[in-house]
């Protein structure tokens, strides 16, 4: 490829970085207010951040603005390294942390895993806990568009079943003509919603400064507390409820909650087939954690196994990885059933991660159909999500996912069980780092420091394989991509 080739992609990278940097103005405030010794951490980043967003924005600003569907995948991939590398950054500076460290902080908050490797978090200059924060929250956003405007069109995602001649309530992979008025209707969604949880939980109890942290991450289903103890913290069972409704709330299709808004109804949510399987699968695996939790008598009551089943339940299935209680301590295979339950995510169209309800739902109809084909041979069985016949372009392109997240399970957890020696701890880090969970099991039970440094790297590129969907992040490695 010619350079002329990648000077819109740079213009665009350049573009966003100089966005970003912005993102380093509120902490900077806050140190300076709070006197924390965090200041100079941010005023450099600020500087560096915005200074190679000019360098790569001011020379190409000129280039050629139009972008073919293949650009596309570079311009995601190159745009999400850029901002976890450049989130990266205050770690560094202000936390002394090491390069795997950092990396390994910025990319789980950008891409709302939630993983830390920090301990001590009540330590922490004040600023930094609420940049922490803030990354998540900054990373929910982008997902948002990333998944309801952006794969559609490249043909990537759970929302691709969402097309016009396909499926569903939503009409359009776009909800609106441009990408920018998608932005701004889905942003207004859930700026609106973060707001609403901060009052609820301030309400609750929290200090407004909790009350805010605590709303990024939930809103985000991301998983970061500025808390060691996570909203177990707070022990207020009226704090475990209100984070288990925003957070199944933040679960749902964004485009469902635009559509419920426009219309001034809520039956769109009624109608979606995906919506319907996700709450029943939230209220089954609670039910069945709350009587694994009774009958091995961890809680002294019934009632608490429900309020810390349901909350355990809700938090690993929407791929948040909020805590109330030391999962990885429960007895049998509870810690393991959660994660793999995490598996199955949350809404497409939504920032949990997982393989998306809507791909379990169609991988579930497909089956059933294959079941019915062998027993009537010439029957002709329609593949449907919400009174729409589905092509089998997307069948296809389900069974492909499903193929390429099992292959990418297996390779990562031979490469990290080689690395850390512990096959509980491989298997759960990479489950949790491709669902974008946050809690794991082993050595990453309580944290995850104590993990080797090319294990945060490689766990740090898994994070943005499962973020991006994986084929986002894979057809860049295929040699037919760069000959076209």
């Amino acid at each position: 490829m010619r350079f002329s080739a990648y000077a819109p992609v740079l213009r665009i990278v350049g573009a966003l970085l100089i966005f970003i940097s912005l993102g380093f103005l509120p902490p900077l405030i806050f140190a300076l207010v709070n006197q924390d010794g965090a200041a100079p951490a941010f005023v450099l980043s600020l500087l560096v951040v915005s200074g190679t967003g000019l360098a790569l924005f001011l020379p190409l600003r000129n280039a050629r603005r139009d972008l073919r569907i293949s650009d596309g995948f570079l311009v995601v991939v190159a745009c999400w390294a850029a901002v976890c590398l450049a989130g990266a950054i205050p770690f560094l500076l202000g936390l002394n942390a090491s390069l795997a460290d950092a990396v390994f902080e910025s990319t789980s908050g950008i891409t709302t895993t939630g993983a830390t490797v920090f301990s001590g978090l009540a330590d922490m200059p004040i600023s930094i806990r609420w940049y922490r924060q803030q990354l998540q929250w900054m990373g929910g956003l982008g997902i948002i568009i990333l998944a309801v405007a952006i794969l559609p069109m490249l043909r990537v995602g759970g929302m691709q079943v969402y097309k016009a001649e396909a499926t569903g309530p939503v009409k359009e992979s776009r909800l609106t003509p441009r990408i920018a008025e998608t932005a701004k209707a889905l942003w207004a969604i859930y700026i609106g919603l973060t707001v609403v949880c901060t009052a609820a939980y301030w309400a609750a109890g929290m200090s407004l400064f909790d009350a805010a942290t605590h709303s990024f991450s939930t809103v985000a289903t991301a998983g970061f507390s500025t808390h060691d103890g996570s909203i177990g913290h707070f022990d207020s069972a009226l704090i475990d409820w209100l984070v288990v409704f925003f957070l199944f709330v933040s679960s749902i299709n964004f485009a469902l909650h635009f559509l419920a808004l426009r219309r001034g109804s809520a039956q769109i949510y009624l109608r979606d087939p995906e919506l319907k399987l996700f709450a029943i699968l939230l209220v089954v695996v609670s039910l069945l954690v709350a009587l694994l939790l009774w009958r091995q008598q961890v809680y002294d009551n019934v009632w608490d196994s429900i309020r810390y089943a349901a909350f355990q339940a809700v938090s690993f299935t929407t791929t948040t990885g909020f805590a109330t209680a030391e999962v990885y301590l429960w007895p049998g295979t509870l810690p393991l059933l959660l994660i793999l339950v995490s598996a199955l995510g949350g809404c497409a169209g939504a920032t949990t991660g997982g393989f998306k309800i809507v791909r379990v739902y169609l991988l579930t109809k497909q089956g059933m159909r294959e079941l019915q084909r062998l027993v009537h041979p010439r029957s002709v069985v329609p593949l449907k999500l919400g009174g729409r016949t589905l092509d089998n372009e997307v069948a296809n392109a389900v069974w492909g996912f499903v193929s390429l997240y099992i292959l990418c399970v297996v390779v990562l957890t031979l490469i990290v069980s080689g690395i850390e020696q512990d096959l509980v701890t491989a298997v759960s880090v990479v489950f949790s780092a491709m669902n974008n969970l946050g809690p794991a099991l082993g050595e990453a039970g309580a944290n995850w420091g104590p993990l080797n440094d090319s294990t945060k790297f490689l766990m740090s590129f898994a994070m943005l394989l499962g973020r991006l969907e994986i084929f986002t992040v894979l057809v860049l490695l295929t040699p037919s991509y760069w000959k076209h």
